[in-house]
């Protein structure tokens, strides 16, 4: 006897089709699964038995052959187990007398007639269903291919919510789902806005900061044209405050961008964030982390920290501290917004459209150039230092600012700035000039040289001035770009449909860490 039920493997962010199929045929009672599965896939064969004998069903006494289709890619994860599962009561009578059609819909926009649902779950030696990863990109497969509903453990219900178009049936056990399909129980469907409701959570804002002008600015442009940050100063300034206030003043994500980012957190099995939650992801990873960890990667590659920054934020704190290499490998994903990770087997690409801000002190003992306390490092030091971050990784921030200490008595004295609020209802403004210029979602700082030439070429003015700097400090052509990319958001900031001299000038003092280093 033969059953055969539809069922995904992960690739990357993506499903691929697999048929799992089960044969019962006579001879020695004995199990043998093929189509290359990986160790999660190979150890079902137990999970399986305990959870259907434990839900009160009969373990067939039959020679089992379980082959997942295509053979010649690898399976990998726990997710398979409920699809075999039923296929193997199917297979036996115990569900169903009569086999059934295949569920695979013979063409992508032909509509199953089976009732069975896609099913998604891993079981629990009693029969209970656990969570899996993966489920959002699982549940878009099942859509795509014509399902109108799927099967799944109740944990992640959160995420196959938001897939339109698809009915949800949350299960907590194996018999359940067995007496769903049986038409003997209906399980209760699950909703978008029942499950996924966000509760309100407060951002560090921008009040708590005193003084400190030139980098609330800095933050505010950073934040309105999506500019790469990076923040020198001494120990205690307020470099990692500054950063930590910046998600609470980036427009909500749409819910294309936040259905991306819900992926990348399925795939990756991270429950550190809400399903379609619209709040920007911040990450903030330890200088100890390795290149694997911020890029992705591995034998069955996961997306790394840039990937689930996804219209983001990542964070690196102390960024001399980082490893060089790691450093070096953000260079190409921070031009191209995506990741390609290369394996002998596969090759899969990730997204990685984040805002890279960056703090670091300026020398080892961090008071070089301070104006009360001495610098106990020597020049050798310095250059060793700052050499551990590359030109080229340097050359890519757009905006570079010094962070100066503010002494005490001023603090006490100094009045609250402008709240998050404030500054957020501006960075929405000059972000919606852009949505209607360049195309929803994109920003100025992802601009490529020809909407540079067509939207922020300045006046006769402000060309003079670029011009004169680019001579004097021998500036590259990206660091041109850079400043243009600049000044164009700073228009923008103030609704300005002109890149005047003024807009120019304020940009050329971010860069002004590039400027004291140029010949």
């Amino acid at each position: 006897m033969l059953a055969r039920l539809c069922s995904a493997s992960l690739r990357g962010l993506d499903a691929e089709a697999v048929d799992v199929e089960v044969d019962l045929s006579r001879g020695l009672p004995s199990w043998s699964l093929v189509g290359l599965p990986e160790g999660a896939v190979r150890e079902a064969r137990d999970r399986i038995r305990s959870a259907v004998v434990n839900s009160g069903f009969e373990f067939p006494l039959r020679r089992i052959t379980v082959n997942l289709s295509p053979a010649d890619r690898r399976k990998d994860g726990s997710h398979f187990d409920l699809a075999i599962a039923i296929a193997l009561l199917k297979a036996s009578g115990q569900i169903f007398e009569q086999p059934q059609l295949p569920l695979l819909a013979s063409k992508q926009n032909e509509t199953p007639t089976q009732e069975i649902p896609f099913l998604i779950g891993e079981l629990a030696l009693d029969g209970r269903l656990n969570p899996v990863n993966g489920v959002l990109s699982l549940a878009l497969f099942a859509r795509k291919q014509g399902y109108n509903a799927v099967i799944l453990p109740k944990k992640n219900c959160h995420e196959a919510a938001a897939v339109e178009g698809l009915t949800v049936y949350p299960a907590e056990h194996l018999l359940a789902v067995a007496e769903h399909i049986s038409g003997k129980l209906q399980l209760q469907c699950s909703t978008l806005q029942a499950e996924t409701s966000e509760p309100k959570e407060k951002d560090p804002d921008m009040a708590d900061i005193r003084g400190q002008q030139q980098a609330r600015r800095a933050l505010e442009i950073a934040a309105a044209g999506g500019h790469h940050l990076l923040m020198s100063g001494p120990p205690g300034v307020g470099k990692s405050m500054l950063a930590k206030r910046l998600p609470g003043i980036l427009p909500p994500l749409t819910m294309e961008q936040s259905l991306e980012v819900t992926r990348i957190y399925s795939v990756s099995g991270d429950n550190s964030r809400l399903p379609m939650s619209r709040r920007p992801p911040l990450r903030q990873p330890h200088h100890s982390a390795s290149d694997v960890a911020i890029i992705g990667g591995g034998s069955n590659p996961k997306p790394g920290e840039i990937s689930k920054a996804n219209y983001g934020i990542l964070f690196l704190d102390e960024l001399p501290e980082h490893k060089r290499v790691v450093l070096d490998t953000l260079r190409q994903p921070l031009e191209d917004g995506s990741v390609s990770i290369a394996r002998a087997a596969d090759t899969v690409e990730f997204p990685a459209h984040f805002q890279l801000i960056a703090a670091m002190n300026p020398c080892p003992c961090g008071y070089l150039g301070h104006p009360t306390k001495a610098c106990r490092c020597s020049p050798s030091q310095v250059r060793r230092y700052m050499g551990r971050i590359s030109g080229p990784l340097l050359d890519r921030f757009d905006l570079r600012i010094h962070v100066p200490p503010v002494e005490h008595q001023e603090l006490s004295r100094m009045q609250s700035g402008e709240d998050s609020a404030t500054v957020a209802a501006r960075v929405l403004r000059a972000r919606n000039i852009q949505y209607r210029r360049l195309g929803s979602g994109q920003v100025n700082a992802r601009m490529d040289a020809s909407a540079i030439e067509t939207h922020a070429k300045p006046d006769e003015q402000g060309s003079r001035l670029i011009d004169r700097a680019m001579n004097h400090f021998s500036l590259s052509a990206r660091s041109y770009h850079r400043i243009l990319k600049i000044s164009r958001t700073i228009a923008d900031l103030t609704a300005s449909q002109e890149v005047n001299a003024t807009h120019v000038a304020e940009a050329l003092q971010y860069r002004g860490e590039e400027l004291l280093d140029a010949p």
